[in-house]
């Protein structure tokens, strides 16, 4: 019997994606019991896990920078469908939704796992290097996509409040399109080498030798399951939302650690795959994956919820308060001047984490 059963948790990876699917179209719309609550939670964890494995199986059969943009633009359209569902359904209270999750996956991927991953990797390597002309260029994207959607709101005139008009949400969001399709073309096509790990010599690393890599039939097969298994996470994320919201309200804890707690769960498989990265001397491709994801994150949520406002009732607030500008300000020119060196000690790592814990301090106690 135990040998009949030994196939079936060496493969849990394939199973647990099926089950999370399977368990999410049961419990889908309807009020959970505590039990359930925490099968659920027990499901999403393991999902995440497969998540991550079947990500890193695609990713070494595509190579990098590939394998890192399909992990951050699945988990983000994912997350993006996410969003809308909870503003849809959450009525006026969810108006800040969009924002506060946006705002929360920056700083969730620009300190949080940028932070553990230099920490990580240079603990164990002495320093983490990468190439700072990619890193460069995508925390540029990403800062100016920040502030053109969540910090312009905050000073137009056009509406009263931290709210675009139509003509400028219409901006940001096809600016926000274009500027993600043209850093997509330069990490893929033109200067792809840019965004490849780098040795401790600074030359570029082509290839993956750590393993072979897997056969087209086997990374089409992960590649189906990554789609499972996220949409497992998300969707069971929005069957615990509720309970989620209970507890945060029963804390008195303000609405927006609510967007918090979202983008954490949907960005843990980066989380892990990114810290894997940085163990194996990987630094660069960890840092794809942060900004990447971070960048994903804006690029396509706000032309999502751009275009999910022309049915949605009530506001739709986008721009920062003043502490959020000053830690999104601080952000980028600590970032700024972790990138430009190409290779970090662990202070950096800290400065990044402690920059984390300010936002998640502020945003329980604001």
């Amino acid at each position: 019997m135990i040998a009949r059963l030994r196939p079936l948790t060496t493969q849990w990876t394939f199973l647990v994606p099926v089950l999370a699917v399977v368990l999410l179209v049961l419990t889908w719309g309807r009020a959970l019991p505590g039990p359930l609550v925490a099968l659920v939670t027990l499901v999403l964890a393991g999902s995440v896990l497969a998540a991550v494995h079947h990500a890193e199986v695609v990713a070494h059969r595509v190579g990098e920078p590939f394998g890192s943009l399909v992990l951050a633009i699945a988990v983000t359209i994912i997350e993006v469908a996410l969003i809308v569902t909870l503003m849809v359904d959450g009525g006026d209270k969810s108006a800040s939704l969009a924002r506060d999750t946006v705002f929360a996956a920056v700083m969730i991927t620009c300190n949080g796992i940028v932070g553990l991953s230099l920490l990580a990797a240079s603990l164990r390597h002495g320093t983490a290097v990468f190439n700072p002309e990619g890193t460069g260029a995508a925390l540029a994207t990403v800062a100016t996509l920040a502030t053109l959607s969540l910090v312009l709101p905050t000073f137009t005139t056009s509406k009263p409040g931290p709210e675009f008009s139509t003509v400028q949400l219409t901006f940001a969001a096809l600016s926000s399109l274009i500027l993600y399709g043209l850093f997509v073309a330069t990490q893929t096509l033109r200067h792809r080498d840019y965004f490849l790990p780098v040795s401790r010599q600074g030359d570029v690393i082509t290839g993956d030798d750590h393993a072979v890599p897997p056969s087209a039939r086997t990374a089409w097969i992960s590649l189906s399951l990554l789609g499972l298994a996220l949409v497992g996470v998300v969707g069971l994320a929005k069957g615990v939302s509720p309970t989620i919201e209970s507890g945060v309200e029963a804390a008195g804890l303000h609405q927006a650690v609510v967007g918090v707690i979202i983008a954490l769960l949907v960005l843990l498989p980066e989380t892990i795959a990114a810290l894997r990265a940085a163990r194996r001397d990987r630094v660069q491709t960890s840092l794809n994956l942060a900004l990447g994801s971070a960048m994903a994150s804006i690029g396509l949520t706000i032309p999502a919820v751009a275009l999910a406002s022309i049915w949605l009732s009530g506001p739709l607030v986008l721009g920062l308060s003043a502490t959020h500008m000053l830690l999104l300000a601080l952000t980028v020119v600590v970032s700024s001047l972790t990138v430009v060196p190409g290779r970090a000690t662990p202070l950096q790592g800290g400065v990044h984490l402690v920059l984390f814990a300010a936002y998640l301090e502020l945003a329980i106690n604001p």
